[in-house]
């Protein structure tokens, strides 16, 4: 088997950043200078048979990978200080850890080169994104883009130029005004983004590719989330259904209720309907919806289905044929046919469980990825792996640490 050392311009050297402290929601600055002062290490890539997908799943303290296929453990990354998020960062190979201060890449060490398959040891690169406070990241035609909530900074870059090993040089736009929001580049090079401010957010604005205005709707109070569908149809929430934008037009849904939040989205880029949340209560301080909304937004049509059990923002997925999947407080997997508006199969997978108050604290999560959707269970420190064409479960992997956000990478 071939020994290559590998990462910058994908047959070199890649400098790989130790278990450094990642920057955390209420770390202090330390972190900062001990990821700038942090040595770095050479990481050797072996060659494999086949594509290797791996699993990442964050815990209290750190980061673990595991083989997508077993759920064995891979590697445990240490170090990385309080409350972070996960998100694929767009390359196959790299996922994005956020925590206060930095939207910092994760080598999950596997990678396709050609028709070269390779894996190494996982760990957190140097290659780092500053942020105040970091939020969304948008992958679509290519290209990756973060959100800066703490400023309203855009960040766009080519995903593929994570493989060269450095920061990628990236594109910046600001918001106006700061707020939780999200954004999104197109095929074109035109950027849509949210509006808000910290007070309110109220809908979004869609600039060309010289960053000119060209389309805004500001009937969307509380807009939050994005999802892609088909014909790069770009959907955000509101309180009171969604916003479409598609050449060039921004469209109004209206939920059926005058509060019916939709403020969580799953979008199949081959499929013109979008799986969302639906939630009618504005002053609970936690309401566990048993309702999801299907929404085709070509015809505009929005559909409620009662799944008869609760879910929260981390149970909602698309499988490989573009059908909604929503992991319920009941245990089990929901798969809905988006054309009928049915639920065709449910998959028990783990223990019943209740939405915690805080939602920075652990619960069960769905991803999907190919045909497998992986659900972790906080209870018994562990991640399933579901075959959806089968319905059943294939492998479990026994955690050292009880997960709470879930991704992965194809490898």
């Amino acid at each position: 088997m071939k020994t290559i050392r590998s990462y910058r311009s994908l047959g070199a050297v890649v400098a790989l950043g130790t278990s450094v402290a990642l920057l955390a929601a209420c770390s202090s600055e330390s972190s900062t200078d001990a990821a700038a002062d942090a040595p770095t290490e050479t990481a050797a890539a072996e060659s494999v048979s086949q594509a290797t997908p791996r699993i990442a799943t964050s815990y209290d303290g750190g980061v673990l990978i595991l083989d997508a296929t077993t759920l064995d453990t891979v590697e445990d990354i240490t170090g990385i200080d309080g409350f972070t998020r996960l998100n694929p960062a767009g390359d196959g190979r790299h996922v994005f850890v956020s925590g206060s201060g930095a939207f910092t890449a994760l080598d999950a060490g596997t990678w396709t080169e050609g028709s070269q398959y390779y894996t190494s040891t996982p760990a957190l690169t140097d290659i780092k994104f500053d942020a105040t406070t970091p939020g969304h990241v948008v992958r679509h035609d290519g290209k990756t883009v973060l959100f800066d909530d703490g400023t309203g900074k855009v960040e766009v870059f080519e995903s593929a130029a994570l493989l060269e090993g450095t920061k990628p040089e990236a594109e910046s736009y600001t918001t106006p005004e700061a707020h939780h929001g999200v954004a999104v580049e197109l095929s074109d090079g035109s950027l849509l983004t949210t509006v808000g401010n910290e007070d309110e957010r109220t809908g979004i604005v869609v600039l060309d590719a010289d960053r000119n205005e060209i389309a805004r709707n500001e009937d969307c109070p509380g807009v939050h989330g994005e999802a892609v569908a088909a014909n790069e149809t770009v959907v955000v929430g509101c309180q009171d259904g969604l916003l479409i934008y598609r050449d060039g037009t921004i469209s109004k849904v209206q939920s059926p209720d005058a509060y019916g939040r939709i403020g969580n989205q799953a979008g199949d880029e081959n499929s013109p309907v979008l799986l969302g949340d639906y939630k009618t209560d504005p002053d609970a301080e936690l309401e566990r919806p048993t309702r999801v909304s299907l929404t085709d937004t070509a015809t505009g049509e929005l559909t409620l289905v009662d799944l008869g059990t609760s879910y929260t923002f981390r149970s909602l997925g698309r499988g490989p044929n573009g059908e909604a999947i929503v992991l319920g407080t009941d245990g089990a997997l929901h798969v809905i046919d988006v054309n009928t508006k049915a639920v065709t199969k449910t998959i028990p997978v783990v223990g019943a469980w209740e939405e915690p108050v805080k939602w920075q604290e652990p619960r069960p999560a769905l991803f999907v990825q190919d045909g497998t959707a992986y659900v972790s269970e906080p209870a018994t420190d562990s991640v399933h792996a579901v075959d959806l064409a089968s319905g059943t479960i294939s492998a479990t992997g026994e955690l050292a640490h009880t997960p709470n956000e879930l991704t992965g990478v194809t490898g």
